[in-house]
């Protein structure tokens, strides 16, 4: 969000108000811990952003986004649109090879967690986060590459 344009739709601001309204109603969960909740909202901020996107995208059709490069060699949209549909489809795709990794994307990317609390959350070392953060990364560079 940091790199969004001032007057865009969703403000960090409203996006957290929407991760805190869903998490509120969240009924049949048994929260474990602090990671956990981390964990959760985590997700539901890549949900709401990729809704936010699909919804940009149906009302433009074809537009083309600019990118800029957030972190490293990960590449994100200035707005959101095709380019973070794209994101997410390459981290389902992560998802079905290797879970681990693309859960520690969504917590560090999405969730904004450190590397310390992304091991806390997922139980391993920081030092295979770090492995996992650095291959995931790869790999998603080259999934949006090739698109």
């Amino acid at each position: 969000m940091a790199g969004e344009r001032a007057d865009h739709s969703l403000q960090a601001s409203a996006l957290l108000n929407e991760v805190y309204l869903r998490l509120i109603d969240v009924h049949r969960v048994d929260w474990q811990d602090r990671n956990h909740f981390l964990s959760m909202a985590a997700r539901l901020m890549r949900r709401i952003l990729v809704e936010a996107a699909r919804s940009k995208h149906r009302q433009k059709r074809g537009a083309k986004a600019a990118k800029i490069t957030l972190d490293e060699a990960l590449i994100v949209p200035v707005q959101p649109g095709q380019d973070l549909l794209a994101l997410d489809d390459a981290l389902e795709a992560l998802a079905k090879v290797d879970g681990r990794k693309s859960r520690v994307i969504e917590l560090r990317f999405f969730g904004g967690l450190t590397v310390e609390e992304t091991a806390r959350a997922l139980n391993v070392s920081q030092d295979t986060v770090l492995r996992d953060w650095r291959l995931a990364k790869a790999w998603l560079l080259r999934e949006l590459s090739s698109r």
